[in-house]
């Protein structure tokens, strides 16, 4: 590691073990545990959890989301020793659970579940600590239930605390707020190498020493000053540990409280590493299957060394991150000064004011629940911002866990809804030879999505063609397949609807691929269609062109079905440009167009020899000349002429001059000569190519009787077009 990186990193871990330490404290009295507990669970959570996570920047510690499970079972296995017991075999559970691959549980969790529980974590460290701040410690530094012990709740501990506030303490909570704001709005200050929250510890001490000095009576007591206890050496701090009951090895209610422990813990830790990941500045993808692991082996370890259950913590993190962490060296180094605090200095850190620590979380906890958070979900709509705030809601009224199990619940409810809604995709096409409705089944088509499905197919009109379309679908239960089964058995055949179904899989076997309508042109479509309803067909196709929307079309059906006869719709002389492929820009079928391409769509005898055969003996019903926009050859012909110059003497092709001239027949007498702008001359060319257009329908008028005769009589249609190679639009002149 760098050595600017280690300072920084350093720093950091300062931070967070400032942060840590009284959290740590706090919880362990809030769930009934030994105070050491805590602090075990800290220096677990950044000596071994940090070595071991995949994450640079999530710390683990003990949990306020865990410690009323601690209460339940602690009070339910009669003793602390018995609950360490369950301890040990719940981090074995989790260390399973990441072998098995199971951290694949929190990509279930909504995004917006997600983005409350950054929020509501955010808002309710910030009100648990606004107390604390003004010098009111009645409820443990780090208890995060809305409900406490006292009979307050979050909100009336709030009001109290402004009424029973001790100055000294009021006064440095204010001076660090202030202090840590104004850093963080000022440029200058965050340059400054050494972290704002470091800062304001200093400053709190050295005040609290001038009250102390000049006798006030703001002095903080003692109560509001962190409190580690007092271990005189690392033989004492021995002594303080517990260890598990082995002898209730065989209650079954050891092995219920595990359970309980490893599900808690495990879904928490989930949710706040991917939490932690959307606020990771470097934006890294942690692995939940490592984490689990690494939760797993701190909870097997703290089990034996008497400590409390651990997760990962976004509190933490976010402060980690906050003061710079960026490497979990930053983890590492807030155990390690856990450590080093308890055995050797612990009469320096309990000098370290409560409200000071609580101005730090303050801050932090209101850059989590960042007003971006509540804007961006609102744009994102109702079904995003509902579970969202009743997330954020939930959490701050109950616990996290049941928080984001009620936002979990509401995602849910409009999961239910949309399928009840738009299970399947349906779209009228308009094929050749008539309607085909089109139902998609999605990715995976579950019980939810049956009673959408099935009104899809109830209102599907009699006497009509539909196509059951499951090329995109991996899974589909087995009760849509039994509704799909009763459907082709008795209502299809009752109401006259001819089914096809496509892309359904092998396994699958009762439903067999087949397309039943027809989607080429026929001998006896062609006989049936007018020139009119072929122009029809044709803009159709170049609307579902531009839209990027083509007609599914079996293509090995098409080309078997055409290869014995051919019956066009149509003949298309277009250009050779390759932008401009008739049978994509009109959405066509194999057999559907006799194309014809000649550079700069010039017809001469031989096209008209083609769409000769093309109209009287093939039986196709129009010819469309289509031109287009940026014609190479049309370009080259203006500018030749504008020159005065031939093909042949610029480029070296002897048969250009052929094509060329013809194009150039369309060229006004008084062509300018010189262009003011780019744009001026392009939009000339592009004039010149559609009046090349009209004059070739003009030619095939002239030079062809048959066609013309068949024109005259209404039993064909000849029409220009014009494509535009940058939208894709063909406007028919």
């Amino acid at each position: 590691m760098k050595t600017e990186n280690f300072f920084s990193q350093s720093l950091a871990g300062t931070v967070v073990f400032l942060v840590a330490l009284p959290l740590s404290l706090g919880i362990a009295l809030a769930s009934g545990a030994p105070l050491i507990s805590g602090l075990l669970g800290a220096m677990v959570g950044g000596l071994i959890v940090g070595v071991i996570s995949g994450s640079e920047v999530s710390v683990s510690g003990p949990s306020a989301a865990l410690a009323s499970i601690v209460v339940q079972q602690i009070a339910r296995l009669h003793s602390y020793e018995a609950f360490l017991l369950a301890l040990f075999f719940a981090g074995i559970i989790q260390v399973i659970m990441g072998f098995c691959r199971a951290g694949f549980i929190a990509e279930f969790f909504p995004a917006s579940v997600i983005k409350g529980l950054l929020v509501a974590t955010g808002l309710l460290i910030a009100l648990k600590q606004i107390p604390h701040l003004v010098g009111y410690d009645r409820t443990p530094f780090g208890y995060e239930e809305f409900l406490e012990a006292n009979g307050e709740n979050t909100f009336s501990e709030i009001i109290k605390a402004f009424s029973h506030f001790q100055p000294g303490a009021l006064t440095i909570g204010l001076i660090s707020l202030v202090v840590l704001v104004v850093w963080e709005v000022s440029k200058s200050l965050k340059k400054f190498p050494i972290p704002a929250a470091l800062i304001v510890v200093v400053i709190a001490i050295a005040i609290n020493k001038v009250f102390l000095h000049l006798g006030s009576s703001w002095v903080v007591a003692a109560s509001q000053l962190v409190q580690i206890p007092q271990i005189a050496t690392p033989e004492a701090f021995l002594k303080t540990m517990k260890f598990p009951d082995a002898t209730q090895l065989f209650q079954p209610a050891i092995y219920g409280a595990a359970m309980m422990i490893a599900f808690s813990a495990s879904l928490e830790s989930l949710l706040n590493l991917e939490a932690t990941d959307k606020i990771d500045p470097n934006q890294r993808v942690s692995s939940p299957h490592r984490e689990l692991i690494a939760q797993g082996v701190g909870n097997m370890l703290l089990g034996l060394i008497g400590g409390m259950p651990i997760s990962c913590a976004v509190v933490r993190s976010s402060a980690n991150i906050d003061a710079g962490g960026r490497y979990r060296f930053a983890t590492i180094v807030h155990g390690l000064l856990l450590m080093i605090s308890v055995l050797f200095l612990p009469g320096l850190i309990n000098q370290i004011p409560l409200s000071v620590l609580a101005a730090i979380l303050v801050v932090v906890g209101f850059k989590l629940a960042a007003p971006r958070f509540f804007i961006s979900t609102w744009k994102e709509g109702g079904s995003q911002f509902l579970p969202f705030i009743i997330t954020v809601v939930g959490i701050i009224l109950t616990n996290f866990l049941v928080g984001v199990l009620i936002g979990l619940s509401i995602s849910l409810l409009f999961l239910l809804y949309t399928n009840w809604q738009r299970p399947v995709v349906e779209v009228v096409e308009k094929h050749a030879a008539g309607e085909v409705l089109r139902i998609a089944l999605g990715n995976q088509v579950s019980f939810l999505n049956r009673p959408s499905l099935a009104r899809a197919l109830n209102t599907v009109s009699s006497n009509s063609h539909l196509l059951l379309d499951a090329r995109n679908t991996d899974y589909i239960d087995p009760d849509i397949l039994s509704l799909i089964h009763d459907f082709l058995r008795t209502k299809a055949k009752v109401r006259n609807i001819v089914v096809s179904l496509l892309g359904f899989k092998k396994k699958y076997s009762r439903l067999k691929n087949i397309i039943r309508y027809v989607d080429y042109s026929t001998q006896e479509l062609q006989s049936k269609l007018a020139p009119a309803e072929v122009l029809a067909i044709l803009k159709e196709g170049n609307e579902r062109f531009q839209k990027g929307a083509p007609l599914f079309r079996d293509y090995r059906l098409q080309v078997q079905k055409t290869a014995s006869d051919q019956y066009p719709m149509g003949v298309i002389l277009s250009c050779i440009d390759s932008r401009a492929p008739v049978e994509m820009i009109f959405d066509a079928g194999v057999g559907d167009l006799f194309s014809i391409r000649m550079a700069g769509q010039v017809a001469h005898a031989k096209e008209l020899a083609s769409m000769e055969y093309g109209c009287v003996v093939a039986g196709a019903k129009l010819i469309v000349v289509l031109g287009h926009s940026s014609c190479s050859a049309v370009k080259a012909a203006v500018d030749f002429f504008q020159r005065g110059v031939t093909a042949q003497q610029e480029t070296g092709c002897e048969h250009l001059d052929l094509l060329l001239k013809e194009i150039q027949k369309s060229i006004e007498a008084n062509m300018p000569f010189s262009f003011s702008s780019h744009e001026e001359k392009a939009t000339y060319i592009d004039e010149v190519a559609r009046r090349h257009v009209m004059a070739t329908i003009y030619f095939i008028h002239q030079e062809s009787p048959s066609l013309h005769r068949l024109a005259q009589e209404g039993k064909i249609a000849i029409v220009g077009a014009f494509y535009d190679v940058e939208t894709g639009k063909v406007e028919f002149l």
